[in-house]
C-alpha cells in the first residue's frame, strides 16, 4: 500500500463509520512483525503512560491518520477509547 497518497487526518469518533476492506495492507513478513512490535509498544505507552501514538491505517477510501491512546489489541482489531476499533490488517504504521 502507497503511504504516498494524501493522508486524511480523523478523530478517533469518526472511526466507527468508516468501512474496511478484508485485504493486508502491508505485504511482507517482517513489516507485519514490526507492526505488531510497535503496536505492543504503544498499548504499554497507552496504559501506563497514557501517550498518544498516530496510527496510519487505510479504509476503502484511502489513507488515514488518528493520534490517539491505544487501549487494547486483539489477534484480529486494535481497540481505541470509547471502543473504537482499527483491523490490524489494515494498519500501515505507529509512530
Amino acid at each position: 500500500m502507497e503511504t504516498q497518497d494524501k493522508v486524511q487526518d480523523i478523530e478517533k469518533e469518526q472511526i466507527q463509520f468508516l468501512h474496511f476492506p478484508k485485504d493486508e495492507v502491508l505485504d511482507n513478513k517482517r513489516d507485519k512483525k514490526m507492526r505488531n512490535l510497535t503496536l505492543r509498544r504503544a498499548l504499554s505507552l497507552g496504559n501506563l503512560e497514557h501517550v498518544k501514538v498516530k496510527i496510519i491505517f487505510a479504509d476503502d477510501e484511502g489513507v488515514k491518520k488518528v493520534e490517539t491512546t491505544i487501549w487494547g489489541i486483539t489477534d484480529k482489531v486494535v481497540i481505541l477509547k470509547r471502543s473504537a476499533v482499527i483491523p490490524l490488517e489494515r494498519i500501515i504504521s505507529i509512530s
